[in-house]
């Protein structure tokens, strides 16, 4: 794979809060955004606040657009997000995790980092020309996002509920037809 543990952090990350207000809902607490927080490793600010929680579930259609773009309409995009947040990228390392980007201060509300940290895995995205990664989920009732990490592309659905869903239908007509 050719993206740095940050950037497929990133990534994954975006993919599952475009994905979280997408039918199930999912993240729709702020104890769940903590959880997400945590999940995804985020380091810095965190207001455990209804505003702060509204602040990153507004940022969803905003990443799905950039997610979804056109590769040759990403820079803008990003170059716009970056601008917003006044971004001044440097190298950090945390007790855990070696020298990364960050964009923004620390100090920064967390839906500015998120934006921010996603628009420069983006910058990867198109760097590396790994567009093809990102895409929407193959099930005909789903709208997901869908980032394939896998080493042979071969990842089709947003979720293991969709997957198997398919997985089952394509057994049953198999079934029906023999």
């Amino acid at each position: 794979m050719s993206f740095t543990h940050d950037t497929a952090g990133a990534l994954q990350s975006a993919v599952e809060l475009v994905n979280a207000v997408e039918p199930p809902v999912t993240l729709t607490t702020v104890p769940e955004l903590d959880a997400f927080f945590h999940r995804h490793g985020y380091t810095g600010r965190h207001d455990r606040t209804a505003d702060e929680h509204a602040a990153v579930l507004d940022l969803a259609p905003r990443l799905r657009e950039l997610l979804l773009a056109d590769r040759d309409d990403v820079a803008g995009i990003v170059n716009t997000m970056l601008a917003e947040v006044g971004a001044v990228p440097r190298l950090v390392r945390h007790e855990h995790e070696d020298w990364h980007l960050h964009a923004v201060d620390d100090g920064a509300p967390l839906a500015d980092r998120i934006l921010a940290e996603t628009a420069m895995a983006m910058i990867d995205v198109v760097r590396v020309d790994e567009h093809s990664r990102l895409g929407v989920c193959a099930d005909a009732d789903c709208s997901g996002v869908v980032l394939d990490l896998s080493r042979n592309r071969s990842r089709r659905y947003c979720s293991a509920t969709c997957t198997n869903r398919n997985a089952q239908a394509a057994h049953r007509a198999r079934r029906a037809a023999g």
